[in-house]
């Protein structure tokens, strides 16, 4: 395809954007209503600052689309932050919003990001005045990285990646991918292939990182909840089916139920990926005689409850400490898989289906030592939890695996601030000019 086709395309879509700007509204305001849009900082979907820009000095603005984004920038953001680097953080939905505010707290100043429409991406540059844009994983809208450009502001990809889809889907349209991505001064990218992909289409300069989340920590819990849920569950056989998406829960349930007559006691732990659903999940388990708990209770777990239902947000960390056997979702029913990263750092041996295209480099270092297996459908799933249950000693020899998997994959953080140095550099140096003092 043409230069003018990406012209066309891109002029097509700022003029869809511009006739869609006076109905956005309604759109907003639809989703405030479903709790997916926080109704006191609508104005900052359009641009509008709800903080004001700190002082003259460079000014770094880092987004991350949602939680998983969130929680694989926040080493990276801290260390920017601890050069005295002032940063605005942008993201896109309320959960990760509500984790910035608690794990980085004054460290930076949090935004909604603007929606990609030309009045709402102008608004909120004209407020910020970023040196330098740092956008996580696979976050390319054409109006934000257009106008930055236009603007000549570095733009960096961290941790970026691209699925087989969006790969697809990309390179279906040549010239489109690479009048946005010429703009991008530098993509660091998870992996090979990510590195390969992005080349391909178009980014000039890219370097290889590694995955950002596998320097983060391991997910926080509430030590005395853990305390009186280990308690309920002592002596219980436990596994987890967790990030699961619709299909898998009625799998776990059929697990559960294949499973009951070897393990009388056994406590099968289902945690959704959309809490949403809770109520659907729930009623539908009744319905099939179960005994469920949700954690949203907060309450103990009778010995006679069969499922254990995590219908809570950020306790994913609790939700995994208290089993050492995980079915990691979106990988059975759905395609794409979710990040293995958490359960193995928490101990467990990791169990997926097929479909993990989305984290292949993960896996792939997990199933080649050992730490994670897949299975093709339910009746592989009924027999590889029925196999960890039994077996203690192969339970034991994958979480080790696992654990040694997630240290061979550290190391991205390093690498991602050295490719970042260029670009933080001159900041620095501004700022210790400005105070008078030697640059680090």
């Amino acid at each position: 395809m043409s230069d003018a086709f990406a012209r066309a395309a891109l002029g097509a879509y700022r003029m869809v954007g511009a006739v869609a700007y006076p109905l956005v509204g309604p759109y907003v305001g639809w989703r405030a209503s479903r709790g997916k849009e926080e109704r006191a900082r609508r104005r900052e979907r359009y641009g509008y600052a709800g903080a004001e820009r700190p002082g003259p000095g460079p000014l770094v603005w880092i987004h991350a689309a949602s939680v998983g984004e969130s929680i694989a920038v926040m080493p990276m953001v801290r260390e920017i932050a601890g050069e005295n680097l002032h940063v605005v953080m942008t993201t896109g939905t309320v959960t990760s919003a509500a984790l910035v505010k608690e794990r980085l707290g004054n460290a930076v100043i949090h935004q909604y990001v603007p929606l990609d429409l030309k009045p709402s991406i102008v608004r909120f540059l004209d407020h910020w005045r970023p040196d330098l844009a740092i956008v996580a994983e696979s976050e390319i809208w054409p109006m934000t990285v257009l106008e930055l450009g236009r603007r000549r502001i570095p733009q960096v990809l961290v941790n970026a990646r691209l699925s087989d889809r969006s790969f697809q889907r990309w390179k279906s349209a040549p010239s489109l991918a690479e009048a946005l991505l010429e703009n991008l001064s530098h993509v660091v990218a998870q992996s090979d292939i990510d590195a390969e992909r992005y080349h391909l289409l178009g980014a000039r300069a890219v370097t290889i990182a590694g995955n950002l989340k596998a320097d983060t920590s391991p997910p926080p819990f509430e030590p005395i909840a853990l305390q009186a849920l280990k308690a309920d569950v002592a002596g219980r056989p436990v596994w987890a089916a967790v990030s699961t998406h619709p299909g898998e829960e009625e799998v776990a349930v059929d697990v559960h139920l294949a499973l009951k007559m070897q393990h009388p006691d056994l406590l099968t732990i289902i945690v959704p990926r959309h809490v949403e659903r809770a109520d659907a999940l729930e009623k539908a388990f009744l319905a099939k005689g179960l005994r469920v708990v949700r954690r949203s209770a907060y309450g103990p777990v009778p010995r006679d409850a069969d499922l254990f239902l995590g219908d809570t947000m950020g306790e994913m960390g609790l939700y995994l400490r208290l089993t050492d056997i995980a079915f990691v979702g979106r990988s059975l029913e759905a395609q794409g898989g979710q990040n293995p990263l958490e359960a193995a750092m928490l101990g467990t041996a990791i169990v997926s289906g097929r479909y993990v295209q989305n984290f292949r480099e993960t896996y792939q270092r997990l199933l080649r030592n050992g730490g994670a297996r897949l299975v093709q459908d339910r009746e592989g799933l009924i027999d590889m939890i029925g196999q960890l249950l039994a077996e203690p000693q192969m339970r034991d020899r994958m979480i080790e695996a696992a654990a040694n998997t997630v240290g061979e994959m550290r190391g991205a953080l390093g690498r991602t601030m050295q490719a970042l140095e260029p670009f933080l550099h001159p900041l620095k140096l501004a700022i210790s000019l400005d105070r008078g003092a030697p640059p680090r």
